[in-house]
């Protein structure tokens, strides 16, 4: 086990781990973003730069700082570690100069993008960017592909974090697609237009942080927070089967896989179960999914806190019910 001090509070993880690893399990404003780092994708991370930190004191042995800003989503701790993540300056300017540098190319067009409201650069440049470029070069721009039946692929708005390419290595299999080319030139694509049709392919739809990889079948349907997300399972003999239904009255919109709080996948779903699964009765209602305040999405959802009403004989229902929710 090591200890390691991020922001002045003090955590013991084991050996191995990450700083980004050890500033999730302290939770909070010590948490650096991540933009590429996926934590069920083995070597996912190190492509972004966003999560960068500050290493003061190397370790108990070697008490000496790191000369040089460190990517914390692939730098092991070690045993006395000193991190410096929002407390330090020159850890913020450096991010708001990545959050810039991953802007260049990405488009303004939130107000027509599926992933508007639970895009991960969204909350980023709200937090870290400037309301103006100084980029003046012509922007790097791509025409939508269609990789299959169910996934749509805008290259402009991708920011090559390879989580897409990782998933289709690790989890749906026989990968077809990558990244092609190098440098400025470099882009996601598949050889000899080929069609990503595997069983598990719609993840890479939930793993891309912004809306270069959007769901066909939802395109244009609904904003997610005009609709209400449940949690629903089903006996799947492919996948778990269980999953986040995004609904608007008794339509489902959309069918994803269930997030945790850093917006990583619990468990992977197939594609029956995302895409041809659409109906209310094909699916075991749980209720209603749990939704951070501090989300968009939270908009008219927000949840009653539980009341614990004291049991009185008698008390009509209707009483009882409005005693919960005040």
């Amino acid at each position: 086990m090591a200890k390691v001090t991020i922001d002045g509070v003090e955590i013991e993880v084991e050996d191995g781990s990450t700083i980004l690893q050890a500033a999730r399990k302290i939770g909070g404003h010590v948490v650096p973003p991540a933009m590429c780092y996926y934590g069920p994708l083995k070597g996912s991370g190190g492509k972004c730069r966003v999560c960068l930190v500050k290493v003061t004191q190397g370790s108990t042995k070697d008490p000496r700082p790191m000369p040089k800003l460190v990517a914390s989503c692939i730098t092991q701790v070690q045993d006395g570690m000193v991190v410096e993540n929002s407390t330090n300056e020159n850890v913020l300017t450096a991010r708001k100069g990545i959050v810039e540098m991953l802007l260049i190319n990405h488009p303004l067009d939130c107000p027509v993008c599926d992933q508007a409201g639970e895009c991960n650069l969204q909350d980023l440049s709200f937090e870290h960017g400037v309301s103006a470029t100084r980029y003046e070069e012509e922007r790097r721009t791509f025409n939508k592909v269609d990789l299959g039946p169910y996934i749509q692929l805008h290259m402009t708005r991708c920011i090559l974090c390879y989580r897409c390419v990782y998933t289709a290595d690790q989890i749906a299999g026989k990968r077809v697609h990558g990244v092609l080319g190098r440098g400025d030139t470099a882009e996601i694509g598949t050889y000899i237009e080929n069609v990503v049709d595997q069983d598990f392919s719609g993840n890479v739809i939930d793993v891309c942080p912004v809306g270069a990889l959007t769901d066909k079948t939802f395109r244009f349907k609904n904003r997610v927070w005009f609709t209400k997300p449940l949690d629903a399972h089903r006996n799947c003999p492919t996948c778990s089967g269980k999953v986040s239904l995004w609904t608007r009255g008794n339509q489902v919109l959309r069918v994803t896989a269930r997030k945790d709080k850093y917006n990583e996948v619990e468990e992977f779903i197939c594609n029956t179960c995302r895409f041809d699964k659409k109906e209310m009765s094909d699916w075991t209602i749980e209720g209603p999914r749990h939704i951070d305040r501090g989300s968009v999405i939270s908009a008219n959802h927000y949840e009653l806190p539980v009341v614990n009403v004291p049991i009185v004989p008698n008390l009509p229902k209707s009483i009882r019910t409005s005693l919960q929710k005040n």
